[in-house]
């Protein structure tokens, strides 16, 4: 039995808030389960704990309406991609059993988001293997695609957040030990008052491509298949 249609798997507590919490906002009030799979504690973070991180996580899960959430134990700052930690994404992938995966863009700044993207994907392709024993069912979710927000490409597709955009901000705000304005880092992390401007005007140039007020991008690399020209969204002219 599926726990959830949809599961986004992110390095770090925070990252789905900033790059896909929208859609997961949108996909819940569409009537689907939602999930987040996070790969490190928050150890190795300037600001925080790992036990503030998690307190915070709980609490923009409950903002994002996700009906499951958990975080592995990957080093922070170190995730590699290994037959080990893709076996233990994959033992979650067979437990959750989602259709959807949502993963980062392969390219970053940050090295653990580039990683994930790749160890995500053979994560997936894995857990359809019969002969990789987990003690549970082989499953591979239908459907990969990349949250490209920070990444300088043109998106696959952009998904409408519009009715959902204070509370993608509220869940990302959740998270006091990081974006709170504080000593600790003040010369890295943005002011918290600049951090509204900066997220909405993202979600607004996204948008802006795709005819509505505020949107999340996405990547995927298979081609899409329409049924019908007529029903195709966004206007040419």
């Amino acid at each position: 039995m599926s726990l959830a249609d949809i599961l986004a798997i992110a390095a770090h507590r925070d990252d789905v808030e900033q790059t896909c919490g929208g859609t997961l906002l949108r996909s819940a009030s569409r009537g689907l389960r939602t999930a987040i799979l996070d790969l490190t504690q928050g150890e190795a973070g300037t600001r925080g704990s790992a036990e503030d991180r998690a307190r915070e996580a709980a609490d923009a899960a409950k903002i994002l309406g996700v009906s499951w959430r958990q975080a592995l134990d990957l080093p922070d700052g170190a995730i590699a991609n290994t037959l080990e930690n893709r076996l233990k994404i994959v033992r979650v992938l067979r437990e959750v059993r989602p259709r959807v995966v949502i993963l980062p863009y392969w390219q970053a700044r940050h090295p653990d988001h580039a990683i994930v993207a790749s160890l995500g994907y053979e994560a997936c392709f894995l857990s359809g293997l019969g002969k990789i024993d987990t003690g549970t069912a082989p499953h591979r979710p239908f459907k990969i695609v990349y949250a490209s927000l920070y990444a300088d490409v043109r998106p696959s597709f952009i998904v409408d957040i519009t009715p959902f955009i204070e509370q993608r901000h509220a869940s990302l705000m959740a998270y006091r030990s990081q974006y709170a304005n504080q000593s600790s880092g003040s010369a890295l992390f943005v002011p918290e008052e600049e951090i509204r401007e900066r997220t909405f005007a993202e979600a607004r140039h996204y948008g802006l491509l795709a005819g509505v007020k505020y949107g999340e991008p996405f990547v995927q690399k298979e081609v899409g298949l329409i049924d019908d020209l007529t029903l195709v969204p966004v206007q040419s002219i």
